[in-house]
């Protein structure tokens, strides 16, 4: 509405109407008037149906390209651009449709016949023209224009019922096409994701000089960022794509999530020692399997029973309440051998 405004928007719709649209032959340039009107109209038609920004966090933008006119094409850019959110899986609240009447009225007798969905022909030579949008429920949006010198309340009023008989049966068309949003984004979409986590695992997700996060990002692709809010921890991730979304965000989980004794988790040995092995079970999570817990048999030292780098299945049996280390063991998921007579 000015060249001068400065601010910033989450949802940006743009209505491009080329001359081609009408078989005219001019220059495209800027937006004129006429774009900006009808890009305002079916942005307000839509914005009240958008998700909140606390629950799809995304900056969305509608480009709606008319390349043929001889009716209300920005109806049809409400129409399309439902339908286009709800593939692209934007979770809005309810589809929204538009349809623009018109009216012929003869001022000497006072007679009139209300037009639904006008031609081009019956905008330019009739008396009004009058754009309505809404979903099931009720309108959004609307925008008059006449060339009498008012309307009655019964005009308006007839004018709206068959609007939304009209609106109704276009929504009722989209609906064959989709019916609802998408339960999720298309698989290349870019991704955000959340994660609020306990303030005391905001160095765990961090490590030592920022060393677990960047092996994060770097194997992910993803971008992390962590950030204490109150007196929780809050870590987001912004991803390319879902793949590397899984990726990042599985390993986040994997670090903040606890341990549970009776659990079995798929571990591998960080070092031996004479008494046993120490192994990683989960991210930055090690336990002791002790020599008595690698086998039902008597081992005698660690020779050859266990390597470096070796994956080991195991089952935490235990967590010491004083010092919250764990107690791991491999025989335990191993058969009992029966004892000899």
């Amino acid at each position: 509405d000015s060249a001068l405004t400065k601010g910033t928007n989450k949802f940006m719709l743009h209505y491009n109407f080329p001359g081609f649209s009408t078989g005219e032959a001019r220059p495209n340039r800027g937006p004129g008037r006429r774009e900006i009107g009808h890009g305002n109209l079916a942005y307000r038609a839509i914005k009240p149906m958008l998700p909140a920004e606390d629950k799809f966090p995304y900056t969305i933008r509608i480009v709606s390209d008319i390349l043929e006119s001889n009716g209300s094409s920005s109806m049809a850019t409400v129409c399309a651009g439902t339908l286009a959110l709800m593939d692209a899986g934007v979770q809005i609240e309810a589809p929204v449709s538009g349809i623009a009447m018109g009216m012929i009225s003869d001022a000497q007798t006072g007679k009139y016949a209300i037009l639904s969905d006008i031609l081009g022909d019956e905008d330019h030579l009739g008396d009004m023209d009058f754009k309505v949008t809404g979903s099931e429920k009720g309108i959004t949006a609307c925008q008059m224009d006449i060339k009498v010198d008012g309307l009655s309340y019964e005009v308006l009023k007839e004018a709206l019922e068959q609007a939304r008989k009209g609106r109704l049966h276009i929504l009722g068309k989209m609906k064959e096409t989709i019916s609802e949003p998408r339960k999720d984004l298309k698989p290349n979409a870019p991704r955000y994701f959340v994660i609020d986590i306990p303030k005391d695992l905001i160095g765990a997700v961090i490590g030592p000089g920022g060393k677990i996060v960047q092996e994060i990002q770097k194997e992910s692709g993803a971008t992390v960022v962590i950030e204490e809010i109150e007196d929780r921890g809050r870590v987001t991730v912004f991803a390319p794509d879902q793949g590397s979304m899984d990726t990042a965000t599985g390993k986040i989980k994997a670090i903040v999530a606890q341990p549970e004794v009776g659990e079995e988790y798929d571990g591998i040995v960080k070092s031996v020692v004479p008494f046993g092995a120490f192994v990683e079970f989960m991210p930055g999570k090690e336990g002791l399997l002790h020599i008595s817990e690698i086998k039902w048999e008597r081992l005698e030292n660690m020779d050859g029973v266990l390597e470096v780098g070796e994956e080991v299945r195991i089952k935490l049996v235990g967590i010491d309440p004083k010092s919250g280390k764990f107690r791991l063991s491999r025989k335990v998921l191993l058969p009992k051998p029966e004892k000899k007579d």
